[in-house]
């Protein structure tokens, strides 16, 4: 075999992701600070960066629904259903709730003191604390203020509002949930393919969509998630034909810009398994320190970063914007490594050693009810 002929045969060679050696942590790290910077636009009360007729913040949102498209995909695949629910449940869910109790025990306690001088009415003032927990438990955000707070900052209202792509996120993962129930999901790449081809169709045709749904909210945003998170699951199940190299990574990297840059409105869900590709390969060759590569405190960082800022501008720290944008990076790595440490780590660690053959042994043994 002659050189030219072993380099295009290197070029081209499969090479998949190594689920132990990637960056995928690093990348969900900066994808999480890509939405802390561009909050911070919205609540120092500054116009917020868009490209293409997205924010920032968007486009962060949508890298993280991407890399999750591809991973939970790979988790459902090689788990039962139940076993899969289980994690997907412990995985979003604890940490989440742990942060509707953090906002109404520390930060909307000093929202609510630093406008009234006092904390007396802070538990029965609308919309209560108790009431902010219980009515977005579920991670459909019921209320985003805590009683009549935060007041007295450029964006008045929401304690969090980083909370409400939670909610879309876990419906993807029911999609893809009883997709897999179809024994031919499994076996074929055609059935994810078909899914993300008609994904993509209702986001380019997103008004129809939104009226044969009387306009619900919740569809219109479906349809902008969805094909971003099947991009990422049809990437999986073509992993072993894809091969993760320079050329294919800077390709697809180029073919996604395309998409996005002549069709604004869908070009970014259709760019969506490219996108992977480029993610995927980036992360194959980036190395990540190490501490990343096993503590993962990205999540953390999401559902933390938005009430700090809200603090911080309850404050006035708003008005040195630079200052803001550092003092918040700083300080949401506190609460952010606390939940990977003590709630995130500790409780997946739960649920992946449990036995589950003994569980189901003790469940034939009990009657049925």
């Amino acid at each position: 075999m002659n050189q030219p002929t072993r380099r295009a045969t290197a070029l081209l060679s499969p090479r998949q992701l190594d689920p132990r050696r990637n960056s995928l942590n690093m990348f969900r790290l900066v994808l999480a600070l890509g939405v802390l910077v561009a909050h911070a636009f919205t609540l120092a009360g500054r116009p917020e960066p868009f490209w293409q007729g997205e924010s920032i913040g968007g486009w962060a949102v949508s890298g993280f629904f991407i890399i999750s498209g591809y991973l939970i995909t790979a988790s459902r695949m090689r788990t039962h259903l139940t076993e899969y629910l289980v994690h997907r449940i412990a995985r979003i869910f604890p940490a989440f709730i742990m942060s509707l109790v953090v906002v109404v025990v520390i930060f909307a306690p000093l929202g609510y003191y630093h406008a009234n001088g006092t904390l007396s009415g802070y538990l029965t003032t609308g919309n209560t604390p108790l009431n902010h927990v219980y009515s977005s438990m579920f991670l459909q955000m019921g209320d985003y203020s805590v009683a009549g707070t935060p007041t007295g900052v450029p964006y008045p209202g929401a304690w969090n509002g980083s909370l409400w792509s939670l909610y879309y996120e876990f419906l993807c993962y029911l999609a893809i949930a009883f997709l897999a129930l179809l024994p031919v999901v499994k076996r074929s790449p055609w059935p994810i393919a078909v899914a993300f081809g008609l994904s993509v169709v209702a986001q380019a045709k997103v008004g129809a969509v939104s009226n044969l749904f009387g306009g619900n909210v919740d569809a219109v945003l479906m349809c902008k998630l969805l094909p971003y998170f099947l991009g990422g699951s049809l990437v999986y199940m073509l992993r072993e034909r894809i091969p993760l190299r320079a050329v294919v990574g800077i390709a697809s990297a180029a073919v996604a810009l395309g998409l996005i840059m002549m069709w604004p409105q869908w070009g970014g869900q259709a760019a969506s398994p490219f996108l992977a590709v480029a993610l995927l390969w980036l992360a194959t060759v980036i190395p990540s320190p190490k501490v990343l590569a096993t503590h993962d405190i990205s999540y953390g960082v999401y559902i933390y970063t938005f009430p700090i800022q809200q603090l911080l501008a309850v404050y006035g720290v708003h008005e040195s914007f630079v200052l803001y944008m550092v003092l918040t990076a700083v300080i949401v790595v506190i609460p952010a490594t606390a939940s990977w440490l003590l709630l995130e780590r500790r409780v997946m660690k739960h649920v992946r050693t449990y036995d589950h053959r003994r569980v189901w042994a003790l469940a034939k043994e009990e009657p049925a009810i």
